[in-house]
């Protein structure tokens, strides 16, 4: 089964104030939910090169009470690879207070540096990165590989390929059963991972997360376009103040001290 490049975005603390560097992190649709780490402590990114690409994920959440009313969220990143396997993400989000803000990461492979923007502000956090080999390839002897232990309440599927939005894509299901009592569950619970990878792209381009818990949550790549993207989109603008922040950390995460408040 091919491996699910996981997926981060900024926390939606971050558009309270200035932002501090914070990991990017689904993984699901909330994650710099595409290609990405999945925030501190999370994975590195993995790195993808020679398959440029740009387009517009969109994530959606929604959630059903037990009185009826439905809950839904839906917000959009930007993202763009270029062929050297740098990664730009831009996500558009609303705020409690009904304003919009847009926080924006790059990760940078050829230089091993991951920085976030903060275009309200202009002010860029930038720290170095260990970066892992190319498509995601692993050095390590196989007794030194961790396999993964079976587990009787996880069930993994490959499905058929299909085409989405004009990629052909991989599909993968994993189904999680929460058996019965073991969080309080008078009856057993089950969650639901489908997973749409283009076998060219090495991006997900569908996601779908079903939780009883706490709903659904999609994503689905859009407005997908091939070739190289602009260069600049890589690069922090000329009118930004660059914070660095400590030491390489094991993926595209930053940390440090948050940027002092404008009087």
């Amino acid at each position: 089964m091919k491996k699910t490049l996981l997926i981060a975005l900024a926390a939606a603390s971050l558009f309270a104030q200035p932002p501090r560097p914070r990991g990017f992190g689904p993984g699901g649709p909330d994650g710099f939910g595409g290609p990405g780490g999945r925030g501190p402590g999370g994975p590195p990114m993995q790195t993808v090169t020679g398959a440029p690409y740009s387009g517009v994920e969109v994530h959606s959440r929604q959630q059903v009470l037990a009185n009826g009313t439905v809950i839904q969220h839906q917000d959009q990143t930007k993202v763009a690879r270029d062929g050297q396997g740098r990664v730009r993400r831009e996500v558009t989000r609303q705020t409690p207070d009904g304003k919009t803000e847009t926080r924006i990461s790059i990760f940078d492979p050829v230089a091993g540096v991951m920085t976030e923007l903060d275009p309200t502000n202009k002010v860029a956090f930038s720290r170095n990165v260990r970066i892992p080999n190319p498509q995601g390839q692993q050095t390590d002897s196989p007794r030194n590989i961790r396999q993964p232990q079976a587990n009787a309440n996880i069930k993994r599927e490959t499905m058929a390929a299909q085409t989405v939005n004009g990629v052909i894509a991989s599909g993968s299901r994993v189904t999680h059963t929460i058996p019965a009592g073991t969080i309080g569950n008078s009856a057993a619970l089950e969650t639901v991972h489908e997973t749409w990878m283009s076998d060219d792209l090495k991006v997900p381009v569908r996601t779908k997360m079903s939780d009883p818990r706490s709903g659904t949550s999609t994503m689905e790549l859009s407005n997908l376009m091939r070739g190289e993207p602009d260069a600049s989109l890589f690069t922090v603008p000329s009118d930004y103040t660059v914070q660095k922040a400590g030491g390489p950390g094991r993926g595209p995460r930053a940390g440090g001290p948050p940027p002092p408040r404008k009087q």
